[in-house]
């Protein structure tokens, strides 16, 4: 035989041996999934709540006109630090003073008028004693005058001079009596006149109290919208009056956020949080939940549920109040702030990430080798559905059911199912979607291809 031919035998020889071998590693990798993956760890776990709102000072006042008038003083400025009791601002009080110096004029002729009505009820008090002497007198004579008519002592003239006396000396009394009534009653007018001119002294009073504005507390003046000249109203029905300044206790911070309805149930009193302020970067102060709102607040809108007529299906949120145990010395009120609210807390618990969850229905846990689709379909329910991880073992998946406990930012509790260091299937999304039960995988934990990202 030629070399030539000897030489061209070998090439489809070695071609034919090479395509054997092709086919036979294709059947091989045929139905292996590539697969990321990542290991059960024990750490420490926190869930926590993040919610966005601004500074407020806990105690803080608007200072609100109580009167209609002109500002003839303002005593301070804003940013300026005030005592409680110290005197802020002075409105016009030249009718509110004067209407005081009248009211008090009128008490003290009340009370003249009192001690003169006091003076007549005493006098007549006495003149009816007096009647009642005389009265007691001439009943004497009346009665022995009688007697002694009977007898035909004494003659028909005394008789009658006797009985008219007597009867005079009863009318007086009544006169008398009716005197002390009369004089008693304007003695309870003039009482009664003295608590009217009193009662409007107090009404004159604090309409001029009215006129002046003290701070309710020590403070910071954190707003002062006013000027000297200007013309303040006080509020009726639903038009609110004119705020001259706002008065804060900076002693004492807060954060009022609002917190996501689903996470509200997770919040209590005491759990302790932290604040960023956008005002201070790369800073992180610590916080304690102080408040927590009873009420829903509609997102879109800030009204309360209970204020609205209607029922809203928009996205609600809850005020949550959290105090700065160690604020800076410079805060302002109205900085936005988030809180970071720490709801719960595990120690080195077994935690996988989150993206490993994944729900199947029991009919997907049927090895593949073993499937039918048909008993697959019929045994598929959303009702079954179980929450677990794919576990590798013996590079073949495994789903294995798991109870979860804290979720943090990436990583969430797992409190049975699992053992420390498995090694369980993480991505892709695709991947985990149609995993199913004893396929063989093949773990690439490399980064990702951007086609691969935006499949």
């Amino acid at each position: 035989m030629k070399t030539w031919k000897k030489v061209l035998i070998g090439i489809i020889a070695a071609v034919v041996l090479l395509a054997i071998v092709g086919a036979t590693v294709a059947g091989s990798r045929k139905g292996i999934v590539t697969v990321q993956t990542g290991k059960v760890l024990r750490q420490d776990i926190s869930s926590v709540v993040t919610a966005s709102g601004e500074i407020k000072p806990k105690t803080y006042v608007n200072v609100g006109a109580n009167a209609f008038g002109k500002i003839t003083h303002l005593y301070v400025k804003e940013g300026a630090l005030v005592r409680k009791g110290q005197l802020l601002a002075q409105l016009e009080n030249v009718q509110s003073a004067a209407d005081l110096a009248a009211t008090r004029a009128s008490v003290g002729a009340s009370e003249t008028d009192y001690v003169a009505a006091d003076a007549g009820y005493k006098t007549s008090a006495a003149d009816l004693k007096r009647a009642q002497s005389d009265l007691d007198r001439a009943q004497l004579e009346w009665d022995r005058a009688q007697g002694m008519f009977k007898e035909q002592l004494i003659a028909k003239a005394d008789f009658d001079i006797k009985r008219a006396a007597w009867e005079t000396a009863v009318a007086g009394l009544e006169q008398a009596k009716a005197r002390v009534a009369q004089a008693k009653a304007q003695q309870d007018s003039a009482d009664k006149h003295i608590t009217q001119t009193k009662a409007n002294l107090t009404r004159a009073a604090d309409v001029l109290d009215k006129t002046t504005y003290a701070a309710p507390f020590d403070g910071i003046v954190t707003n002062l919208p006013v000027r000297e000249g200007e013309t303040v109203v006080i509020g009726i029905q639903n038009s609110p009056g004119s705020t001259l300044m706002t008065v804060a206790d900076m002693s004492v911070i807060t954060a009022e956020v609002r917190v996501d309805e689903t996470d509200i149930v997770n919040v209590r009193l005491g759990q302790s949080a932290d604040v960023t302020i956008d005002a201070f970067p790369r800073q992180v102060f610590k916080a304690v939940v102080t408040e927590i709102g009873d009420n829903a607040l509609v997102r879109s809108t800030g009204v309360a549920t209970s204020q609205s007529n209607g029922s809203s299906q928009e996205a609600k949120d809850f005020k949550v109040t959290v105090t700065l145990t160690s604020p800076p010395p410079n805060l302002r009120p109205g900085l936005s702030t988030t809180a970071k609210i720490t709801t719960a807390t595990s120690s080195k618990a077994l935690t996988i990430p989150i993206q490993a969850l994944t729900m199947r229905d029991p009919s997907d846990l049927v090895d593949e080798k073993d499937r039918k689709e048909s008993t697959s379909a019929a045994m598929r329910d959303k009702k079954n559905e179980m929450q677990g991880v794919f576990v590798i073992r013996d590079k073949k998946s495994k789903f294995v059911p798991v109870e979860t406990g804290i979720a943090g930012a990436t990583d969430i509790e797992v409190k049975g199912g699992l053992q420390e260091g498995d090694e369980i299937v993480t991505g892709s999304y695709k991947v985990l979607r149609t995993l199913r039960q004893g396929v063989g995988v093949k773990i690439d934990n490399a980064a990702p291809k951007k086609e691969e990202e935006a499949s």
